[in-house]
């Protein structure tokens, strides 16, 4: 008949078992994002931003910025975006992540709202410094046609910076950006 050896080859063993198994439901829970629609682009625009100051030192926040931004689009309600923001009064560089739920009101045009993470450096009174910044957004899409977009977007940021008795209260944009998708 069938040796020991032979046998312990045709019963699978348990563990192999567990790692069939668990490979099966990881592919189940991984399916639904591989078949997501996902989208990508990249951006450039331009805005108006005010930093309001507080403190001994603190002088006029306000200046024009400039953006340049890239992300991905999923299923056409889910949009992550990295961000780099410039504001030459106080060589202001801003760093962040966001995430924006999309509403869609008609094929052309959607509402978004959501929130950033991110870092800024900002070169205040003499004092240059890394700061956190975190915030909320809203605005809304117009889609050109199926390679470009506009984004018109309000945020409101709070930054960590805190130097020589000069503090930023908050921060705000408005900004126009425009997006080539691919």
């Amino acid at each position: 008949m069938f040796s020991s050896e032979q046998e312990k080859l045709s019963i699978p063993d348990a563990s192999m078992s567990k790692g069939i198994g668990l490979m099966t439901l990881s592919l189940l829970l991984v399916s639904p994002i591989l078949h997501a629609k996902t989208e990508y682009f990249v951006g450039a625009g331009v805005g108006y931003q005010e930093d309001k100051l507080d403190g001994a030192n603190s002088t006029n926040g306000e200046d024009a910025t400039v953006l340049l931004n890239g992300g991905l689009t999923i299923n056409s309600e889910h949009r992550v975006t990295a961000t780099y923001s410039y504001k030459d009064k106080f060589s202001q560089s801003l760093f962040f992540a966001s995430y924006d739920y999309l509403y869609d009101i008609n094929n052309r045009v959607s509402l978004n709202g959501g929130f950033l993470l991110g870092v800024g450096y900002n070169d205040i009174v003499g004092e240059t410094s890394m700061d956190f910044i975190r915030g909320l957004q809203v605005g809304t899409t117009y889609h050109i046609n199926k390679d470009w977009s506009t984004d018109l977007t309000y945020r409101y940021l709070h930054q960590d910076f805190d130097e020589r008795d000069v503090e930023i209260d908050y921060t705000q944009q408005v900004v126009i950006m425009a997006n080539y998708h691919f």
